[in-house]
């Protein structure tokens, strides 16, 4: 979809520059309304780097894979069918991957790669270099706890979606980015999305009298478009988060 280096997380310049595409594109290319404007899922593939395109098809069909057969084992924990959140997978996907390079930094200590937030999808999986620079909010204590890279692996963050369709049996992890003053870092999230008019909710497996729906529902393609075009302005509010539709 191309590059961009103005995303406002929390509406603070994040200090990165990334390049954003869709690893399974079908004709025509998906579009998801915005109030001024449309979210167009159309790839801008560079003319210059022989390989790129076939060696980034190759990857996405690959994470893909991996990302349902996690989707499977989180559907076993909540006592249901391994395929029971595949559907809302099977077409107009609003998944895409991202390349994120983060530049050297000379204040570090005030400027954070990516701000501390809570990724809207069902999954991430994020693959980073080995200078690493992830940070996982502690929930017992508030303190941020540094993930540090394994070598050929992947981390795996719960999404937004994943929280309401468990009715909070899972919780989506708040992360941020930290940058280093002495080298550039990348990493390569992979964001597993459904498909645009998808409405989420709890899952009315997990819901019963005892434990009643915690979350009113809300129509994904909305949502993900008001939150990725707000993510390039600095605004005077928060943008819109899953608790806006947390019941009281």
């Amino acid at each position: 979809m191309g590059y961009y280096a103005s995303e406002h997380t929390k509406n603070v310049r994040d200090w990165k520059e990334v390049f954003d595409l869709v690893p399974r594109q079908t004709p025509p290319p998906t579009t998801t309304a915005v109030a001024d404007g449309d979210l167009v899922f159309d790839n801008k593939w560079p003319d210059d780097l022989p390989g790129f395109r076939e060696a980034m098809e190759e990857y996405g069909e690959a994470v893909e894979e991996l990302a349902f057969k996690l989707l499977e084992l989180i559907a076993r924990s909540l006592g249901l069918r391994p395929d029971r959140l595949h559907g809302f997978f099977k077409d107009d996907q609003t998944t895409f991957i991202r390349l994120n390079h983060y530049p050297p930094c000379p204040s570090p200590d005030l400027a954070l790669g990516v701000g501390r937030h809570k990724d809207a999808g069902a999954l991430t999986v994020l693959y980073q270099d080995d200078v690493g620079g992830l940070d996982v909010r502690r929930r017992s204590d508030g303190e941020w706890v540094r993930v540090r890279p394994v070598p050929h692996s992947f981390i795996i963050n719960v999404g937004d979606i994943i929280q309401v369709w468990s009715n909070d049996r899972y919780e989506s992890a708040e992360h941020r980015v930290a940058v280093n003053v002495e080298k550039e870092r990348f990493s390569i999230p992979f964001f597993f999305n459904p498909a645009g008019h998808t409405m989420v909710e709890p899952l009315e497996e997990v819901v019963s009298d005892e434990s009643p729906a915690r979350y009113n529902p809300y129509n994904w393609g909305e949502f993900f478009s008001t939150r990725k075009n707000s993510n390039f302005k600095k605004l005077d509010v928060e943008n819109v988060q899953i608790t806006h539709f947390r019941k009281n």
